[in-house]
């Protein structure tokens, strides 16, 4: 974990345009909420003409509900990176193609007959969908697809599908990478937090999708600001130059970030984005 003296914003002025968080260890609190403290903060920055993107594992249907309040021009980069969208508008998409969704819920289903508790979302444009009914299963992939639906079986799921994402209740890089190593190539595996991982188009990451977004919103990496604390997070350090790990953060990120936040659980988004605004602007 980074020392607290570590933490530290770089002197202005900064002209920033554009503020890229991650969710879970970053920007939520310890009861995985969104600080109360985000709301004025997100308001001064439209006032300064500066757009805030919510960067998650999480649907677009989720993080569209859980920022309802910023209004019909919400910038979104959901699915890891597989799909953003700016309101009504789609920025960039990468589906995974047909055959590849097909070979990760087999190798999935594969591990799951060798004796491993994990379960399936596929991971569509228009929803997500299950073939795993049980409570304790759902519980753990409803908080992050608002958008949900239960099927017969997975193999008959007719939507672009942007990513297989599997719940491990055990160690999800213990257990659950090794077996999916086999895909890596055409596909990639990420692991996104202890218990999940993500199986999506190579070359598809969260950094990608913060360049197509800055290609859009004509901004520079000079004038964006990432936060992030995990290693679905890496690539997207590498699209800024005002980059901060948080101090809870995996050391790779830590060691790719510019720069270090406070933890999540001290409002380390709130405290250096308030460092940042009030410094001058250029």
């Amino acid at each position: 974990m980074t020392s607290p003296d570590a933490f530290h914003v770089p002197d202005g002025p900064h002209d920033v345009r554009l503020v890229v968080c991650d969710m879970d260890g970053t920007l939520l609190d310890a009861a995985k909420e969104i600080p109360d403290a985000l709301w004025p903060l997100v308001a001064r920055m439209h006032d300064r003409g500066i757009v805030f993107a919510p960067a998650s594992g999480r649907q677009h249907a989720t993080l569209a509900r859980q920022f309802a309040r910023l209004g019909d021009g919400l910038v979104v980069i959901a699915e890891n990176g597989s799909y953003v969208r700016r309101g009504d508008s789609e920025i960039s998409a990468s589906p995974l193609p047909r055959e590849s969704v097909a070979e990760a819920i087999a190798a999935v289903r594969r591990h799951a007959d060798a004796g491993y508790d994990v379960g399936v979302v596929v991971c569509g444009k228009r929803a997500a969908y299950v073939e795993r009914t049980d409570e304790v299963f759902l519980s753990k992939a409803e908080p992050y697809y608002a958008a949900l639906e239960t099927v017969d079986s997975l193999d008959g799921v007719d939507d672009d599908v942007l990513k297989v994402a599997i719940y491990d209740f055990g160690d999800a890089a213990h257990d659950t990478a090794p077996a999916l190593a086999h895909l890596e190539g055409p596909l990639r595996v990420v692991v996104s937090d202890r218990h999940w991982i993500d199986v999506m188009r190579t070359g598809v990451d969260k950094g990608v999708a913060v360049r197509a977004l800055q290609a859009a919103l004509g901004v520079t990496p000079a004038q964006t600001v990432v936060f992030g604390d995990y290693l679905n997070d890496l690539e997207m350090m590498d699209a800024s130059e005002l980059s901060f790990a948080m101090a809870n953060a995996h050391p790779d990120v830590a060691a790719r970030a510019r720069y270090r936040a406070p933890a999540n659980t001290d409002a380390g988004v709130i405290v250096t984005l308030r460092r940042l605004l009030d410094h001058p602007v250029a």
